[in-house]
């Protein structure tokens, strides 16, 4: 459910009036009371704007990040528990996230997809390898003073990255950092795989002793709705099928048998089948049969606007590591907001079939790209 950039009105007209009251310590209990109406009045009137009817269970979580801002911003300072949001695609999770954020009234706070975050983390951890702690020299230097941190999109299917997040969250509790996270999946569904859930299991109660966890749930998959994509690049994009040449010409795609050309990324080079200013094109194998990762694709983004990814396969013909790195391309792809034109010989419902237990948020991302088919 993505957010339109607040208009401003009487709500952003009292966040100095919060301050003041704050910062000279009166009033502590109005204080907790206004910040905490004042979140409810944002969620309001942007649902309000959007013609929304917030749910039940987006209304508590609404009720629950309230009381969050009133303990942040009384007379003491607190640090309130963090929150665990989850559910299914389309749900408001994102939606909900990004208002909290928005609405706080501060600057120590930082909002990151998950992936973006764990690929700086990972960086960093390397760049000071020979510290005596990498980690909190890492944290460090990415949060600086960071009051509230955001993570959208959180999941886990590799061990060594499990192993890692149980020591990430530990030194953010420590400290003190108000986290706010959204899930696909509740906590007892991270990291699934039989083989390492046991070994994660000091993580899932980390976060269900440290956390309140929350389900968001509803009827209705808020991304489907179309007036959800006028401020949304990717939602401009397209999906066509099945890649006649008649629809390459038309819509100025390279042609289908288009030589590669090296594309250096880093220390690497990558196989492209067009590099023009801001406009990249690959094929699915020139990305995801190939053992690209996060970090690449955050990369591309930076220097790229228009991405074009030819000759989608069936997934469910594709080994599970091609088929999960397709779902974080489109994952950065979304989250970057880029406008996307995917090129499959068969339709988007037949094409992504597959076994990777993400593939439901790829199905809901890209079914909001417009259809552009021409029969055979």
């Amino acid at each position: 459910m993505p957010a339109r950039p607040p208009i401003r009105s009487h709500l952003s007209q009292r966040w100095p009036v919060l301050r003041r009251l704050f910062g000279k310590g009166i009033g502590a209990s109005a204080g907790h009371e206004a910040s905490a109406q004042s979140i409810r009045d944002y969620f309001r009137n942007k649902a309000h704007q959007q013609g929304y009817t917030l749910s039940h269970s987006q209304q508590r979580v609404i009720d629950c990040m309230a009381q969050q801002a009133s303990l942040l911003f009384g007379a003491t300072a607190q640090t309130p528990p963090s929150l665990y949001l989850h559910g299914a695609v389309g749900r408001g999770k994102s939606w909900l996230l990004d208002g909290f954020f928005k609405a706080l009234p501060i600057t120590q706070k930082r909002r990151l997809h998950f992936h973006q975050f764990f690929a700086q983390l990972h960086q960093g951890m390397f760049s000071h390898r020979e510290q005596d702690d990498a980690l909190a020299t890492t944290l460090d230097e990415l949060l600086q003073d960071c009051r509230v941190l955001c993570f959208d999109e959180f999941h886990v299917h590799d061990i060594g990255d499990a192993m890692l997040i149980t020591r990430l969250f530990k030194a953010l509790f420590q400290r003190g950092i108000l986290l706010l996270v959204t899930s696909n999946y509740p906590p007892e569904g991270l990291l699934p795989n039989p083989l390492y859930h046991a070994r994660f299991k000091p993580v899932i109660e980390l976060i269900n002793t440290r956390m309140q966890v929350m389900e968001v749930g509803g009827p209705h998959d808020y991304r489907s709705l179309a007036r959800n994509h006028e401020h949304q690049v990717f939602t401009h994009g397209h999906y066509v099928w099945p890649g006649t040449a008649a629809q390459r010409m038309a819509l100025n795609l390279p042609a289908q048998d288009a030589p590669p050309l090296s594309l250096a990324v880093g220390t690497r080079h990558f196989r492209a089948r067009r590099c023009d200013q801001r406009t990249v094109a690959f094929t699915f194998d020139d990305l995801c049969e190939q053992p690209t990762a996060v970090m690449d694709y955050l990369e591309l983004c930076r220097r790229f606007d228009h991405w074009v990814i030819d000759d989608l396969p069936l997934l469910g013909d594709c080994s599970i590591a091609a088929q999960q790195r397709f779902i974080n391309l489109i994952d950065v792809l979304y989250d970057q907001d880029k406008h996307l034109t995917l090129i499959g010989r068969l339709s988007l419902c037949e094409s992504l079939g597959g076994d990777a237990i993400d593939l439901g948020r790829t199905r809901s991302r890209l079914g909001q790209l417009q259809v552009i088919h021409e029969p055979t």
